[in-house]
């Protein structure tokens, strides 16, 4: 193993291991005789709210009609912070899950080690290649060979807004930043909080990221996210969405507690804030609560974002090992590039299909919306950094923890952490590794 895949396996999981040595044992299945292993399969995950589940549902009711049992493992956490750990832990124990829950461009790190199946036969045999997204289609990719299934895409770049809060004072929906000012401005007048927001560092790098792109556009966020670029860290543009930030802590409630993504979600449902920056899981968890777009809340863009999409995609990796589950794990690969569950899952998860071509008559306003400006292309599409589309873990995880010592201490000036996050671009390449 060189000695970027030992950096891969062993950064930040150490702890976790002599803290919490039952994680990856609990998580096995001991005495397990290979007959039974073959028709069942471990999955690795970390979907664990309401709408969440009733998406993973779809998964485990479609493998059962196969005879196949999908063992579940699911870690609680937002962004899968907790569920990375936990992976790399039974991997390194030699208890590797059959299928496991991966976003973005980790992929490389796992592919380049020789752990995971390559589903290149069941790509051809599905045409996935003319009915993904030439951005899925990428994704999936590694070395030229197809290394994880694709489940759905969210967009990240939503302002969710209470209909009845919205109603009764008349107010509407804010399309610029000094819109939303005015409006928060009169939600604070009435006794309402205008934005829902915790201060975990996941949701406040993801409120940032989202920042950023109503700041300058797609182009410009890549060169910060994925290229590292120097010029573009000494950018005011990065000032500018670091004060938007700041500026917007006006508009929360003080002080910022740190809360789950779905404690948020909850204050928002029940009145308690007036908007929500969130991905489109949100949307999925209020659909579960009996919430439904254009009824109780309203669905839009971000504030500058309107004509693009900030997004992530949802992907399962398989586990090569010895190959003996190889045909269930293609069957569950089959299983989550299929129509029914295409449109199903992605319906209780609040995201969108991966097909170019998906059946629009079954999406609410907001999901036609997120198709209708993704199927725009790449020059309008933005790959998350906080869900790893655009990074690798060291460069996200670095980034993400300035944003939220900056988020928390006002003391600490935009200046000094615009200084901080470029001297982070400096030090980490591409791949992660120190220069």
């Amino acid at each position: 193993m060189n000695l970027r895949a030992a950096t891969f396996l062993l950064a930040a999981i150490l702890p976790f291991c002599f803290c919490q040595p039952a994680s990856a044992a609990s998580l096995a299945v001991p005495g397990q005789t290979q007959q039974q292993s073959q028709q069942s399969l471990q999955v690795l995950h970390w979907w664990t709210s309401v709408g969440e589940r009733k998406a993973v549902g779809v998964l485990i009711s479609k493998l059962a009609e196969q005879n196949i049992q999908w063992r579940d493992a699911a870690i609680p956490g937002g962004a899968g912070i907790g569920a990375g750990k936990v992976l790399k832990s039974m991997v390194l124990a030699g208890h590797a899950p059959e299928v496991t829950q991966l976003n973005g461009v980790i992929f490389g790190e796992w592919a380049d080690l020789g752990l995971l199946l390559e589903l290149d036969n069941v790509a051809v045999q599905g045409n996935w290649q003319k009915l993904l997204f030439p951005t899925a289609w990428s994704l999936l990719n590694n070395h030229g060979h197809v290394v994880a299934a694709p489940l759905g895409i969210h967009r990240i770049n939503n302002l969710y807004y209470n209909l009845a809060i919205f109603n009764r004072l008349g107010l509407s929906v804010p399309r610029t930043w000094d819109e939303f000012e005015q409006v928060a401005v009169k939600l604070k007048r009435a006794g309402v909080v205008p934005l829902a927001q915790s201060s975990e560092s996941w949701q406040v790098a993801t409120l940032f990221e989202t920042l950023v792109l109503a700041e300058s556009g797609p182009a410009y966020y890549r060169q910060l996210f994925v290229d590292l670029n120097q010029r573009a860290f000494a950018d005011a543009r990065l000032l500018h969405a670091l004060r938007r930030l700041r500026g917007l802590k006006q508009a929360m409630s003080a002080p910022v507690r740190e809360r789950p993504w779905t404690e948020v979600a909850r204050e928002f449902a029940d009145g308690d804030a007036a908007m929500f920056i969130m991905g489109d899981w949100a949307k999925g968890e209020f659909n579960a609560w009996g919430l439904n777009a254009d009824q109780q809340f309203g669905c839009a863009a971000v504030p500058g974002t309107a004509d693009y999409h900030l997004y992530s995609i949802d992907t399962l990796a398989m586990f090569a090992d010895d190959y003996s589950h190889q045909p269930a794990q293609e069957v569950l690969a089959q299983i989550a590039m299929s129509p029914a569950v295409q449109s199903d899952y992605n319906k209780f998860k609040g995201a969108i299909p991966v097909w170019r071509s998906p059946d629009t008559s079954r999406m609410d306003s907001c999901a036609q919306n997120s198709w209708r400006v993704f199927s725009k292309g790449a020059t309008y599409q933005a790959p998350s950094l906080v869900h790893r589309m655009a990074a690798d873990e060291t460069t996200k995880d670095a980034i993400v923890a300035e944003l939220r010592r900056f988020f928390v201490d006002d003391q600490i000036s935009e200046v000094e952490t615009q200084r901080r996050l470029a001297a982070i671009a400096r030090a980490l390449s591409r791949s992660g590794k120190v220069d």
